[in-house]
Formats: C-alpha cells, sequence, structure tokens
C-alpha cells in the first residue's frame, strides 16, 4: 500500500490519521501500520482490555504521559474500570519497587531464580491438597 492507501485504512479505523502516523517515513509506514494494528486493535491471545491494562503499567513505570493517555483511554474504550486501571498501576509501582530494591543489592540471580521455583513449587503443591 502507498501513503494514502494506509492512512485512508487508519481513516476508515479513527475516523483520522493521528500526527504520530504522518511522522513514519514511507518506507515502514505500511509495516508499522499493519503491526500496530494488529497489536493495537485485534484480538490476539490476550484480549485488548488486559493488553491495554500492561501498556498503563509499563507507562506508568518509564513515565510517558503520552502513552499513560493512549492506553487508558484505550482501555477504558476495552471496558477496563477504574479499579482494574487503579491496580494496573499499583502492580506496576510494586514491580518497580521490587526490581529497584534487587538490582540495588545485587542479589545472586541463580539463588533468587531457585528460591522462586521453589515458592512456585509449595504454592502448586498447597492448593492441588486443597482440592483432594
Amino acid at each position: 500500500m502507498n501513503r494514502e492507501e494506509v492512512y485512508q485504512e487508519i481513516k476508515g479505523m479513527f475516523g483520522l490519521v493521528p500526527t504520530f502516523m504522518t511522522k513514519i517515513p514511507d518506507n515502514t509506514l505500511e509495516l508499522e501500520w499493519n503491526l500496530f494494528r494488529k497489536i493495537v486493535t485485534e484480538e490476539t491471545v490476550i484480549p485488548n482490555k488486559y493488553k491495554e491494562l500492561i501498556g498503563i503499567g509499563i507507562s506508568a513505570a518509564t513515565k510517558c504521559h503520552y502513552c499513560a493517555l493512549f492506553h487508558t483511554q484505550l482501555a477504558i474504550l476495552f471496558g477496563a474500570t477504574s479499579d482494574e486501571i487503579e491496580e494496573a498501576v499499583h502492580y506496576a509501582k510494586n514491580s518497580s519497587g521490587w526490581s529497584t530494591y534487587l538490582n540495588g543489592l545485587q542479589l545472586d540471580f541463580d539463588q533468587f531464580k531457585n528460591e522462586v521455583q521453589e515458592m512456585c513449587a509449595f504454592v502448586k503443591e498447597l492448593h492441588s491438597a486443597e482440592h483432594v
């Protein structure tokens, strides 16, 4: 597709061609649009609402106000509640905080990995015993 054909498709989907799409060079516009459309607008293995909640968490952690606005609006469009949005941000805060702490202490990664696997095995066994 040429630029005008891509723009017509974008306009048909969104009612306008956002400025950020007009900045993409001719030689990658169709590729970028196809990827954007597939990842952002089409249903994939992860439902759109959950993808956007993930996007909100990433946006919060990276402090990108463009992405935070974009993903929040799409999450709402796909049915996210304000409680779900708050939880996504809170989860991102928690993950970022622990990442800072663990990396700052420079803990032994192999030991950490083994402990996580051991904890998961314990929880799995605990839950399977509860359902017997």
